[in-house]
């Protein structure tokens, strides 16, 4: 049933002056960009799992094709209240109580590098599940960010954590020149059983953190913060199983492969690589 539009807006308490001018009503230019640009951002925004903020969101819709400014996206997001999940605070464990050699610190907060597998850097963090701890260990070339090894295990022998690392490392990224190897002081990095294991390779050169000093393997320490606070927080895992099919997830498809890294310029691991690919096939 239709009704007069003089009684409805009779009814409504308006005049027809009002009603016929929002009729005639369009949305501006810059009202339809702004709900399609709102829409990628909360695509984008739900891609990452509520991880990212402005800044790597701008330059997802750059990549995308869409020039925005991070200002204007940052606003949008406000007004939307959508947010980055926050940051807490984090606890380093690293049991350095023991008798093995020590090496000094030859990286010395130098994070800058020239070519792959140049320096890797290496650290064991503790992750809770229902069933006992889970350990993970992870080595990260510095050039790319890139997690060339990992390893899950219930025990924190060295042959669990970092030889398994280790292995799939230099499998996945056998270096050819010196490498400089960079963990903390923890026993597996300082024992024999490692140690042995580098020995078999003369291009390495060990460095190690100062005691007590996280901030001298600040790109390992980072990977494990993003890792909590962007996954194992968000989550309760009933068993190791659960924590390892999430963590290899993770770290495989999302930091190795579409993560943006601010320390790339906010690329990908696989944008930077193809830029540097570019480069080179350009000179």
């Amino acid at each position: 049933m239709e009704f007069p539009v003089g009684k409805m807006c009779k009814v409504f308490k308006v005049s027809k002056s009002s009603y016929y001018s929002w009729r005639r009503w369009l949305p501006s230019k810059r009202t339809n960009e702004n709900r399609m640009l709102l829409f990628e951002i909360r695509r984008i925004h739900q891609m990452s799992k509520a991880t990212y903020g402005s800044p790597r969101i701008t330059k997802e819709l750059n990549v995308n094709g869409f020039k925005v400014s991070r200002p204007r996206v940052a606003r949008l997001m406000n007004q939307a209240k959508l947010k980055a999940v926050q940051s807490r605070k984090y606890v380093v464990t690293t049991d350095s109580n023991h008798k093995y050699p020590l090496v000094e610190n030859k990286l010395n907060r130098d994070f800058s590098t020239e070519r792959k597998a140049q320096v890797w850097v290496s650290d064991i963090t503790y992750i809770r599940t229902l069933s006992g701890w889970l350990y993970l260990t992870v080595i990260i070339d510095l050039f790319d960010r890139k997690v060339v090894g990992w390893s899950m295990s219930n025990g924190l022998k060295a042959g669990q954590t970092v030889i398994a690392a280790w292995r799939m490392a230099i499998k996945n990224r056998p270096p050819q020149k010196t490498l400089t190897f960079h963990s903390d002081r923890g026993i597996q990095y300082a024992c024999t059983a490692f140690t042995n294991v580098l020995d078999q390779y003369k291009m390495v050169d060990r460095s190690m953190s100062r005691k007590g000093n996280c901030w001298d393997n600040a790109v390992a320490e980072s990977y494990f913060k993003t890792i909590k606070i962007e996954l194992i927080y968000r989550n309760k895992y009933k068993n190791r199983e659960d924590a390892s099919a999430d963590i290899f997830e993770w770290t495989e498809t999302w930091y190795n492969r579409n993560r943006r890294h601010s320390a790339l310029g906010n690329l990908t691991i696989e944008e930077f690589e193809s830029q540097l690919n570019q480069i080179k096939n350009a000179a």
